[in-house]
């Protein structure tokens, strides 16, 4: 998640003073509904905000390559290797779009929302249609599953709204010293691990930790466990991450 706005982009405009508001109203005119003409949207968005569009394409390509897999055959695993590379591509954007940013000093409401949304594709929804294809695919599965994704859904709301409110401690540059709960892109992490059970053919009825209460309505794979812990972590508000 890149600090795109709030008080680290806050801080950034700040600093540049009065030439940063021109480009500001500028979006403000063209996303305004009595704003005419074509395309208009699209010149509204500055240079950061399609940086971000790639991450969002990240996550969705990563999603359809999940779907991909589970549609063809179960041995051949480019798909799932495509769904899980997709994602170190999304951080990469997630990274940039917040440095171009702060480098042409130009930031908006909108690249805050564009960017919640593509980190919540990225790093929530995308890993978990990872965990389905792979063998998450129990009742129960599906609802720790969607449990996590929607601590995703929390966490992001929250950052947006905390880091405008000004009750977090704030560096030199107006950026927030610290992250309430750990970033949604630190669920990488269960990427990287999902991409060693593929690499090892743990997948679909070799699912580390097998299965649980088999052929009962509370089938599951403990593993699925990690992901409402990861969720957890991400919602935390006593948890402190400091920010690099």
């Amino acid at each position: 998640m890149s600090r795109r706005s709030g008080s680290g982009s806050n801080g950034a405009a700040s600093k540049a003073g009065v030439a940063d508001e021109p480009s500001y109203d500028k979006q403000k005119d063209l996303l305004s509904s009595s704003t005419k003409g074509h395309f208009s949207l699209l010149k509204a968005l500055h240079m950061a905000d399609y940086i971000t569009e790639l991450n969002g394409f990240c996550g969705i390509m990563s999603v359809f390559s999940s779907l991909r897999y589970c549609l063809g055959d179960p041995a051949d695993k480019a798909n799932l290797y495509l769904a899980l590379i997709f994602l170190p591509f999304g951080l990469f954007f997630d990274f940039m779009d917040g440095r171009v940013a702060r480098w042409r000093k130009k930031s908006s409401m909108m690249g805050q929302e564009l960017d919640s949304l593509a980190d919540l594709i990225s790093f929530g929804l995308a890993p978990a249609c990872v965990a389905f294809s792979i063998g998450m695919r129990t009742t129960l599965d599906h609802i720790l599953l969607a449990v996590f994704v929607l601590c995703g859904l929390t966490r992001l709301a929250r950052f947006n709204v905390t880091a405008s409110s000004g009750n977090i401690p704030k560096d030199a540059s107006g950026k927030a010293s610290y992250f309430e709960g750990t970033p949604i892109p630190t669920t990488l992490g269960l990427d990287a691990l999902m991409a060693y059970w593929v690499s090892q053919g743990w997948v679909l009825d070799n699912v580390p930790l097998g299965v649980w209460f088999a052929g009962s309505a509370l089938e599951v794979h403990p593993v699925a466990l990690l992901f409402v812990v990861h969720g957890c972590l991400m919602c935390s508000k006593t948890l402190h991450v400091p920010k690099p």
